[in-house]
């Protein structure tokens, strides 16, 4: 699938072990996903993150969330020592160590999760990391469980921000299989695959949460 990554290249923390990493994006988005994760996550459960990157976001969800399990992922064994590194440093019972997991491999060896939740990777991936993401929340979630998408996407119906214009052409200029992708498309690739968008909602940094849930 290839490194997850932002517009912002990830940086060694001067202050802690040579193996963790910080994602700037980090710290300006997690509050805004975590009001609304509120209103969507289970009560209980194992959540799933899919592609969590330095491991910033599953630390900052599992000190919110503390009665939910926490499951970060990464296809890159970098990402996962990031992942390990944060984790070890928050100490906290509720998060699970990381798994080596590809969107684009051929099966995941994992336990069922409540939900599944992949922020910011979908703009940095080919589109086949896109149809086996979705191939494997199908096989992993039951009827109304969660699966939540968040970063920049394009809206058929609304007008697009240069900034995400011109990230988009940045995202092209560094592999031409990257890009910011049509919500339209999204939703096709949802339903080819048994989950129905029930939400939508605009977040800051003209970035969208999707909502799925599992037919």
């Amino acid at each position: 699938m290839g490194k997850k990554a932002d517009s912002s290249p990830w940086f060694r923390d001067k202050a802690g072990p040579q193996d963790e990493k910080h994602a700037p994006a980090t710290l300006r988005n997690r509050d805004a996903i975590v009001a609304l994760l509120r209103e969507l996550l289970p009560a209980q459960g194992t959540i799933l993150e899919v592609a969590s990157g330095t491991g910033e976001h599953a630390v900052y969800f599992g000190e919110q969330f503390p009665d939910l399990l926490w499951q970060p992922s990464d296809p890159d064994p970098e990402a996962c020592r990031s992942i390990a590194a944060w984790t070890k440093r928050a100490d906290a019972a509720n998060l699970l160590p990381p798994q080596q997991l590809d969107a684009l491999a051929a099966k995941w060896d994992i336990a069922k999760p409540a939900a599944i939740l992949c922020i910011n990777m979908i703009h940095i991936a080919p589109w086949e990391a896109s149809i086996g993401l979705f191939r494997k929340a199908a096989l992993l979630l039951e009827p109304d469980e969660l699966f939540y998408l968040y970063g920049p996407y394009f809206r058929g119906d609304a007008p697009t921000a240069q900034g995400n214009l011109d990230f988009d052409r940045s995202l092209k200029s560094r592999d031409l299989r990257w890009g910011i992708r049509e919500v339209a498309d999204m939703d096709a690739l949802a339903a080819d695959n048994q989950f129905a968008r029930t939400e939508l909602v605009e977040m800051p940094a003209n970035n969208l949460s999707l909502v799925y849930r599992r037919q």
